[in-house]
């Protein structure tokens, strides 16, 4: 049965090994932050670090293995619609609406959606790591290393899915930054087979 993420908000849940997570992006141009945590020991964690050093690249797609902080394979990406994600990112937070937005009141953002999505598994907010930003866009300038945010290139029904390597608590959300999402919120979808 498919689960409804509504705008500016997260959820949490349990993935065994072998199953698959299929994320959908129902309207289009969303972007959806998702962190894994071994079920076994929520200390283990998704790394972009280990993911880039061991592919040598820093943009994933089908066929790619995503590796934890103890170099384990969390789960493999075996089908993508889009083929441009974003790990480099953290999840956008109040202050980082304060710092780049300038907002006096902001959203808890993405960080603040996990924090409170996660913390019936017994995760606290300084174990969430930087996420894998389903459907986000950012470019990076091959000369300066400078990075870009531009609209995500996702349409309406395009799929992300991953296969579970080991029983994962997985975080995810509807992302609540307006520059992610070319300015709009909308909701994301997902199915666990």
């Amino acid at each position: 049965m498919i689960q409804h993420i509504p705008p500016r908000s997260g959820a949490a849940f349990r993935l065994r090994k072998g199953q698959r997570l299929t994320v959908i992006d129902p309207e289009g141009g969303q972007v959806a932050d998702l962190c894994a945590f071994s079920a076994a020991d929520s200390r283990e964690v998704i790394s972009n670090g280990r993911t880039i050093d061991y592919a040598s690249r820093i943009f994933f797609t089908t066929g790619d293995p995503v590796y934890s902080n103890r170099s384990n394979v969390m789960f493999e990406i075996v089908e993508d619609d889009v083929g441009r994600h974003d790990f480099l990112l953290t999840p956008c937070s109040a202050e980082m609406f304060r710092k780049l937005y300038g907002d006096d009141q902001p959203h808890r953002g993405c960080f603040g959606n996990l924090a409170a999505a996660l913390e019936p598994f017994g995760i606290a907010p300084d174990q969430i790591p930087v996420a894998f930003n389903i459907f986000m866009n950012v470019p990076v300038d091959g000369e300066t290393g400078a990075i870009s945010v531009e609209p995500p290139l996702s349409k309406a029904g395009d799929r992300f899915v991953i296969e579970a390597r080991m029983d994962l608590i997985i975080g995810l959300t509807a992302c609540s930054a307006p520059l992610s999402n070319g300015g709009s919120f909308k909701p994301i979808d997902y199915l666990i087979a």
